[in-house]
């Protein structure tokens, strides 16, 4: 350029509708496909090495191979969830000692591991509780049914209680209480029977209390304070 003139490069205006440039389609058809691949592969493996995973060969010899037993695993788990949601189903109506449980799995088809895993889980959480059910089933029995000793253990067997939660439990019943309850119970009825002679009236109550639960020595003992001796053919008062 001459002396004086303005070094600087004149503006470039483009007209409209004309290329400026290189096609950017071209541009990227001409670069080859593998080396777009290469550069890709090449930035994630340096995120990877950033973050200390490994990659590429190295990836492969730390992988694990798959183990046949992590199948048999998850279908345990899927099948303890299944059993898991019967036994919650079950005592969700009402309280279940550890033997009724099991039945109750076992009339679902759970085979005999699952129903061990399963009642050996609710005994650890506290919701199969042989002991504590024995007690409750003691208290209620006594008070709204008015039972004795003898039948409330019977219950207790008939709801497959453990044999050593069953004797706790009776060994908690007070032999004065369940005198008190017997009279009580006794009462009621001998208020049904002011018709009848004494002797029908006693054997009657006798047998009343009796299939109650309550001992010979308990019987004999309410019968003759409510249905006292009058004479002979008379008819019974109660007191």
């Amino acid at each position: 350029m001459t002396e004086g003139t303005d070094d600087r490069l004149a503006p470039v205006t483009y007209l409209f509708g004309a290329a400026s440039g290189p096609d950017e389609r071209a541009v990227r058809a001409s670069v080859p496909r593998s080396s777009v691949e290469a550069a890709g592969a090449a930035r994630t493996d340096a995120r990877a090495s950033d973050s200390g995973v490994p990659v590429g060969a190295a990836a492969a010899d730390v992988a694990p191979e798959w183990n046949d037993a992590w199948g048999s695993d998850v279908e345990i788990a899927v099948a303890d969830l299944d059993v898991e949601r019967i036994s919650m189903k079950a005592l969700g109506r009402r309280p279940l000692s550890r033997r009724e449980l099991e039945r109750v799995l076992r009339d679902q088809g759970v085979d005999d591991d699952a129903i061990v895993r399963e009642s050996e889980r609710l005994v650890r959480v506290g919701l199969l509780d042989d002991e504590a059910l024995a007690q409750t089933l003691v208290g209620t029995l006594q008070e709204r049914k008015g039972l004795g000793r003898s039948a409330i253990a019977a219950e207790l067997a008939r709801r497959m209680l453990a044999p050593s939660a069953i004797e706790y439990a009776l060994e908690l019943i007070d032999t004065g209480d369940e005198l008190a309850r017997a009279r009580e119970v006794g009462r009621k009825r001998a208020a049904q029977l002011s018709s009848l002679d004494r002797d029908t009236a006693v054997r009657r109550l006798s047998g009343y209390l009796a299939r109650r639960g309550y001992s010979g020595s308990t019987v004999r003992s309410v019968v003759d304070q409510l249905l006292p001796a009058r004479g002979a053919g008379t008819a019974v008062r109660f007191r």
